[in-house]
C-alpha cells in the first residue's frame, strides 16, 4: 500500500492511467525522434500536460511501486506491459529501482530528464561501467524521488534518493538550498555505508577454458540462425504487431493510437522509397476495412483515408518521383500494390507521368492502374475531357479509345472543338475505335474541321463505316458546289468517300462527272474526272468495270492513269 499519501483516494485512478501512457509514448518518441523533431517536442508538451489534472486534485505526491513488468499505485496496476523489451516497469525494474515518487514541479523539467536517462539507460551495452543508478545520481533530482534495492536487498532504506530528507522539509518550503546540502550528506553517508560494487566488464579471466568446443554442423547451424536474425524485416515485424493490437484490442484508445503512429510513420516510408511496408500497410488496411462489423464508423473512414492520401496529387508525384529517380526500382509486386489502391483522383496524375517513366515494368504497371481507374470510374475521365488545359488530355483520349470506352463518348466530342489539331485528331481516331453510332456521329463534325490532316481523318473513317449521314456534306464537294479550297489528294478521298458510303446509286453522277464533256456539256478539270474515276473503281460493280474501259484511252494523262488505278482494283 502507498505511504504518505493521504489524498490518493480521491484521485481517478484513470488520470494516473493516462499519465503513466503518457510517459510511456514520450518515453518512445525519445527513442526514435531527434530532439529537434516536431514530434519529439508535441511528446514534450503532453507528458507536461498529463500532470495538470493530478495535481489540481491537490495531491502533494504520485509514489509507485515497481514490480517486475507492472506500476502498482495505491494498490492498482495503472500500468501493465509484459513485453519486457517495451516494458517501463522491466526497465526501471531489472536495474533495481523498487519505488518512484514525484512530486508538483517534476513536469517543469525534470520529468524530461529523467525519460531521457531511462531510455539512455536501456542502450547502454553491457560492458558500460555505468547503469541507471549511477546516471541518476549525476542529474540529482530535487522533485523525482526512488528506492533501489540492488545494494541493501528489497529492504531498502528509505532516503536513498533524498525522499527522507525532502519529507522532513516543511510543507511547502522545497528550499532547492536546503535539499541540495540534505542530499549531498545522504549520498556521502550511503557511500561510506555501501559495500564497495563490482565493476559490470566481463573478465577474461574469470572464466575456466573449456575442454570441449562446438564441431562443425554447430557452427553451421548458429551462423545460419544469425544470417537469418540480420534477414529479418524489421519494419514488417513492427508494422504486423501493430496490425495485431487493432485486431485485438476493441478499446477505442488503442486502436487511435495505432492509427496515429501509422499517420506519422507513412510520410517518412513514402519519402524514403520503402514501399514494400507502404504494401503491406494498404494490404492489411484493405483486409480491415471489409469487417465492417467489428470496427467503429470513426475507425473505418479513418483507415480508408490512408488509401486516400496516396492519391493526392502531391503525394502520388512524389511516389512516382521517386520510383523514376531510383538506381534500384521497387519490385513489381510492392508497385502493384501500390498502384492497385489508387483512386479516380490520381487518374490525371498517372497519365500526366506515364511518358516520364523509363522503367518499362514499372510504366507497364502504371498503365495497367490508369486503365482500371479509367474503366472504373467514367466520370474521372469524363472529368479530364473537360479540361483542355490539362496536360493529361492527349493521354486520357488515346486511353478512352484504347479501352473502347462508351461512357466518354460526350467528353471526347467536346474535344473535337479543341484548339489543338493534335488533339482533334487524336479525338477522332479515339471515336473510330470506340465504334458506337453516336461516336461515328461526332465524327461528321470533323468533315468540316480547319486542319486537312483532321479532315482527311473524319473521311476515311466515315467512308470505311458507310456512315450515310455523312452524304449531305460530301456531296456538295463531289458536285463541285462547295467553296473550301481542298488539294488533289483530299478530294480524292472525298470522291472515294462518296462513292463507298453512297454504293451503286452514285455511278451516274460520277460518269457524267468522268465524261470528257462537249458541245452542251460543262468540261471538268482533270483533276476532277480522275478523282471521279478512282471513285468509280470503288463501287466494284460490272457497270463501274465497262465504264471504266470506254475510258482507258483518255487523252488526258492524269485521267488515264487514275482510270488504269482504278480498274486494278478489280483484279485480273
Amino acid at each position: 500500500m502507498t505511504q504518505g499519501l493521504p489524498s490518493a483516494a480521491v484521485v481517478p485512478p484513470a488520470l494516473v492511467e493516462e499519465l503513466v501512457r503518457t510517459l510511456v509514448k514520450g518515453l518512445r518518441a525519445f527513442q526514435i525522434y531527434l530532439p529537434n523533431n516536431p514530434i519529439y517536442q508535441r511528446a514534450i508538451q503532453n507528458v507536461r500536460a498529463a500532470f495538470q489534472p493530478i495535481w489540481a486534485e491537490g495531491v502533494d505526491r504520485l509514489t509507485f511501486q515497481i514490480v517486475e513488468t507492472d506500476l502498482v499505485w495505491d494498490e492498482q496496476v495503472v500500468y501493465h506491459q509484459p513485453n519486457k523489451t517495451e516494458s517501463l516497469a522491466w526497465a526501471l525494474f531489472k536495474d533495481g529501482m523498487r519505488v518512484l515518487t514525484l512530486f508538483p514541479g517534476v513536469e517543469d523539467e525534470e520529468i524530461i530528464r529523467f525519460l531521457e536517462i531511462v531510455q539512455r539507460a536501456r542502450t547502454l551495452p553491457s560492458e558500460a561501467g555505468d547503469d541507471l543508478l549511477t546516471l541518476l545520481w549525476e542529474q540529482d533530482f530535487s522533485r523525482i524521488q526512488y528506492h533501489f534495492a540492488e545494494f541493501f536487498g528489497e529492504q531498502a532504506p528509505p532516503g536513498l534518493s533524498g525522499e527522507g530528507v525532502y519529507s522532513q522539509l516543511p510543507a511547502g518550503s522545497a528550499d532547492p538550498v536546503a535539499v541540495e546540502q540534505a542530499q549531498q550528506e545522504t549520498r556521502s553517508q550511503i557511500a561510506a555505508e555501501a559495500p564497495p560494487r563490482e565493476s559490470s566488464i566481463i573478465e577474461l579471466d574469470d572464466f575456466d577454458s573449456t575442454l570441449y568446443w562446438l564441431d562443425e554442423a554447430e557452427v553451421r547451424a548458429i551462423a545460419q540462425a544469425v544470417e537469418q536474425e540480420y534477414q529479418q524485416d524489421l519494419r514488417a515485424i513492427c508494422l504486423n504487431t501493430l496490425f495485431d493490437i487493432v485486431e485485438q484490442r476493441s478499446e477505442e484508445w488503442a486502436r487511435s493510437e495505432v492509427f496515429s503512429t501509422l499517420e506519422q510513420y507513412l510520410p517518412h516510408l513514402l519519402n524514403g522509397g520503402d514501399f514494400r511496408s507502404v504494401s503491406l500497410i494498404l494490404r492489411e488496411l484493405r483486409m480491415l476495412v471489409r469487417r465492417t462489423d467489428e470496427f467503429r464508423r470513426e475507425e473505418l473512414e479513418r483507415m480508408d483515408a490512408f488509401t486516400a492520401r496516396l492519391s493526392d496529387p502531391g503525394v502520388l508525384q512524389q511516389i512516382l518521383q521517386s520510383v523514376s529517380e531510383a538506381q534500384t526500382p521497387p519490385s513489381e509486386a510492392d508497385l502493384g500494390e501500390l498502384f492497385r489502391e489508387l483512386r479516380p483522383s490520381a487518374l490525371e496524375t498517372v497519365l500526366v507521368w506515364l511518358p516520364r517513366l523509363a522503367n518499362p515494368a514499372v510504366r507497364q504497371l502504371l498503365e495497367r492502374a490508369a486503365e482500371r481507374l479509367a474503366e472504373t470510374s467514367p466520370a474521372a475521365v469524363l472529368r479530364l475531357l473537360r479540361l483542355p488545359e490539362s496536360e493529361a488530355l492527349p493521354a486520357v483520349i488515346g486511353l478512352a479509345g484504347r479501352l473502347k470506352l462508351q461512357g466518354a463518348v460526350p467528353g471526347l466530342g467536346d474535344s473535337l472543338g479543341h484548339p489543338s489539331a493534335a488533339v482533334r485528331l487524336a479525338t477522332v481516331q479515339a471515336l473510330d475505335a470506340i465504334g458506337t453510332p453516336g461516336a461515328v456521329a461526332l465524327i461528321e463534325r470533323a468533315l468540316d474541321d480547319s486542319d486537312r490532316e483532321v479532315r482527311l481523318a473524319a473521311v476515311q473513317v466515315l467512308a470505311a463505316r458507310g456512315y450515310k449521314g455523312a452524304l449531305r456534306r460530301l456531296e456538295p464537294v463531289v458536285q463541285g458546289r462547295s467553296d473550301r479550297a481542298m488539294d488533289l489528294t483530299e478530294r480524292m478521298r472525298v470522291f472515294e468517300a462518296y462513292a463507298m458510303i453512297a454504293g451503286p446509286p452514285a455511278l451516274p453522277a460520277l460518269a457524267a462527272l468522268l465524261a470528257p464533256g462537249g458541245l452542251f456539256r460543262r468540261k471538268e478539270s482533270p483533276e476532277v474526272r480522275a478523282c471521279a474515276a478512282l471513285a468509280i473503281g470503288r463501287l466494284r460493280s460490272p457497270e463501274a468495270r465497262e465504264l471504266l474501259l470506254r475510258h482507258r484511252d483518255d487523252k488526258d494523262l492524269v485521267v488515264r492513269t487514275a482510270v488504269g488505278r482504278a480498274l486494278r482494283e478489280f483484279g485480273p
